[in-house]
């Protein structure tokens, strides 16, 4: 395993785990425009 980390630091697994929840509240974002404009 200190192999594996040694290949990806720690840093870089919390900046894309910080990408993730950021792309994914993005997306949900988009969504509930999209979902509130056909519905008017």
């Amino acid at each position: 395993m200190s192999d594996f980390e040694e290949k990806f630091p720690r840093t870089l697994w919390i900046r894309l785990i910080i990408y993730i929840a950021v792309g994914h509240l993005f997306a949900a974002f988009l969504w509930l425009l999209f979902e509130v404009g056909t519905s008017q």
